[in-house]
């Protein structure tokens, strides 16, 4: 996924073989021609991809071209717009530095897989579109693993010689798609394809072989936005940036409080996530560029998943219990912010929606969540009740549980 830079993986988990250690000997890379390239390609696509383009390596660190992407990167963490995702510094070096990630590597192989079913909603909560499909990193790696065998017969490598990660390690993703040629990054920081608009889960491959490279797509951030700022403007935070392009600060980004965040959310920005439970497409969806995006041949994705999702009420997911929950979202990318993270979005989604709006047939939910065992549900289900019911109401409905509370955070949600 690549509305954040690896904003739902876990960095630097290994997909494949380790190669060693940087100083591990390894055999010189072996050379593709073009008519390898195509058939590659062609295989490649055959597996399931909908996109399969290739960049090359240069030796030593990083050179010009990928100079910009890593200063930019390095400028984002300086100033703290990476809230708390640790991951994103530790694994700095290695994004700047792709030999860190496999010595010897020459070439990247770039894959892409279209995740753009249409747009699952449940009433009244709004879930991120990428969360109605079985998680696709775990989707995704079968399909990894089969194209690794691909290389191994096309390019006459050994599962040694590359290593693969679907937005789970340390990889400038999208600056590897624009040199691949796959789009441009956009406003909105996604990577933007003309033929896929903005829907477009990523994975990379490192190879030690020189592969014929696709063109790059040349021209920086926005290079085809113009001056357009529909995704500037529909951010309902303002957590892209206006000067400098393609900047997104994760502390105030809606996908970051539901999904990364495991603490309370602001109260400052409570209001403005809406009805939306878990991430946030609107940067994206507001896209011109998506009117030309194909429809997802779904080959390696499995919808299922938002079937159930568009079923359930926000009252059902007040309602969760742990085993219920393990049952519902199991194999999907919601078991990431685990219950307790459903449960707090869920009562921001409630208050948010209000009396006249729905929320006050969840008040009965949001009382009884009032003394969950987990302090972060009770201080958002407090600030929910106060929201829907009135100061004078909610001080009566919360009673019992304000007499039993002890946890500081929690009993200043009620002043």
């Amino acid at each position: 996924m690549n509305a954040m830079p690896q904003k739902t993986g876990e960095g630097g988990r290994n997909d494949a073989p380790a190669p060693g250690s940087a100083g591990a000997s390894f055999s010189a890379p072996k050379i593709a021609s073009v008519a390898v390239n195509r058939t590659l390609r062609e295989r490649l696509l055959a597996l399931g991809f909908d996109v399969a383009r290739f960049a090359r390596v240069e030796p030593g660190a990083v050179d010009d071209a990928m100079s910009q992407s890593v200063a930019a990167l390095r400028a984002w963490l300086d100033a703290g717009c990476h809230a708390d995702m640790g991951w994103l510094e530790r694994g700095f070096e290695k994004r700047a530095n792709p030999g860190l990630v496999l010595p010897g590597a020459r070439s990247v192989v770039v894959l892409g897989v279209n995740y753009n079913p249409g747009l699952f909603k449940g009433a009244p909560m709004r879930w991120a579109r990428y969360a109605c499909h079985a998680d696709y990193h775990d989707s995704m790696k079968p399909a990894l693993a089969r194209a690794g065998r691909v290389l191994e017969e096309v390019l006459g490598i050994t599962g040694d010689d590359y290593r693969y990660y679907a937005d789970t390690g340390p990889v400038l993703e999208r600056a590897w798609a624009e040199r691949a040629g796959v789009g441009f990054a956009g406003k909105n920081a996604m990577l933007v394809s003309r033929e896929f608009g903005n829907w477009l889960f990523l994975a990379e491959i490192f190879v030690r072989a020189e592969i014929a490279p696709d063109e790059p797509f040349a021209g920086g951030w926005g290079r085809l936005c113009g001056k357009c700022t529909r995704c500037l403007d529909a951010c309902p935070t303002g957590a892209l940036a206006r000067e400098g392009g393609g900047v997104v600060d994760s502390r105030l980004c809606v996908a970051y409080q539901t999904i990364e965040n495991r603490g309370a959310i602001p109260r400052e920005l409570r209001e403005k996530i809406g009805a939306r439970i878990f991430g946030c497409d609107v940067c994206a969806e507001v896209c011109p560029w998506n009117r030309f995006a194909r429809a997802s041949r779904g080959a390696l994705l499995d919808a299922r998943p938002g079937s159930a999702l568009a079923r359930l009420s926000l009252r059902e997911v007040l309602a969760l219990t742990p085993e219920k929950f393990a049952s519902v979202f199991r194999g999907t990318a919601v078991k990431r912010i685990k219950l307790a993270g459903l449960l707090r979005n869920a009562c921001v989604v409630a208050g948010n929606l209000g009396e006249g709006g729905g929320g006050s047939e969840c008040v009965g939910e949001l009382v009884a969540l009032a003394g969950h065992e987990s302090p972060l549900v009770r201080g958002h289900a407090v600030w929910a009740v106060f929201k829907i019911a009135g100061r004078e109401r909610a001080a009566e409905l919360l009673r019992e549980a304000r007499a039993a509370e002890t946890d500081a955070d929690v009993l200043r949600e009620y002043a």
